[in-house]
């Protein structure tokens, strides 16, 4: 499981109730990999196709678990990152139109309303309204957006940050460097975060790395830069004597990048 099994479910009943998602339609999207293997194990529960266009230098534990779950994949240019994948998948529905249900995570409120709906009252329920950060990486910006504006209803002070990666080209598989992205999520709001924060690759897998080997979290690259973003805060605040309590959410697990030469680095 992972952070987009919220999302994705909340996108395909979403689709069922309006009418755009009916038996025989195949689910269609562009992920780096967790969304799709959420939609594609809704979707072997719901009788449906899935159709998932990734870029081809997806983690190959990603790849394995979608064709696992039966998942039809379009390998996409890795040097065009997610905004390659997404044209294809435009491409693919453009030209039959009537044989897909477009789930299109990157535009579609149902993304971010999961979260609003439910992490986000969570957050609130399980720190008894005391947190005072909320420090989430962009993709999507679902979980952010979603989260966010929850809190914001709620907790009129709190600080949100966002998390990015550091630069365009980047290995933080599900990332997206807002300032250069060419296909900047429809959902996404600019004005939401506090403070942007930007992560190395390479500082996110040493977090990635240090989580396992000291507090025996197995956790991806993503949560290894929320993580990293998190401490970040976590010095800030004592360097001021303040207290705070920072919530971040460690998006999916280290084994679906288990592959990856990184976990052989020394710390």
């Amino acid at each position: 499981g992972s952070v987009k099994d919220r999302p994705a479910r909340n996108i395909i009943l979403t689709a069922e109730r309006e009418g755009r998602l009916r038996p025989g339609k195949v689910i269609l999207d562009a992920s780096s990999g967790n969304t799709g293997i959420a939609y594609a194990m809704i979707a072997a529960a719901r009788g449906y196709r899935t159709k998932i266009c990734i870029p081809e230098n997806a983690s190959l534990e990603r790849k394995r678990t979608l064709r696992a779950y039966g998942a039809e994949l379009v390998f996409t240019d890795p040097g065009a990152g997610s905004d390659g994948a997404i044209r294809v998948c435009r491409e693919i529905y453009r030209r039959d139109p009537e044989a897909y249900f477009y789930a299109d995570q990157y535009n579609n409120p149902a993304n971010w309303r999961a979260h609003y709906e439910t992490t986000g009252p969570e957050i609130l329920r399980q720190t008894r309204r005391r947190l005072t950060h909320f420090v989430a990486i962009m993709g999507t910006s679902g979980t952010f957006t979603g989260v966010t504006r929850r809190l914001r209803e709620e907790l009129a002070d709190v600080a949100c940050v966002s998390v990015q990666p550091d630069a365009g080209f980047h290995g933080i598989e599900g990332a997206r460097h807002m300032p250069s992205a060419l296909e900047r999520p429809g959902i996404y709001d600019p004005g939401l975060a506090s403070r942007n924060i930007f992560v190395a690759t390479e500082e996110a897998q040493q977090m990635a790395r240090r989580l396992a080997r000291e507090e025996g979290l197995l956790v991806g690259i993503s949560a290894g830069a929320n993580a990293a973003a998190s401490l970040r805060v976590a010095q800030e605040l004592a360097a001021e004597g303040r207290r705070g309590l920072i919530v971040t959410i460690l998006c999916d697990g280290g084994s679906k990048y288990l592959s990856e030469s990184f976990w052989d680095d020394p710390d």
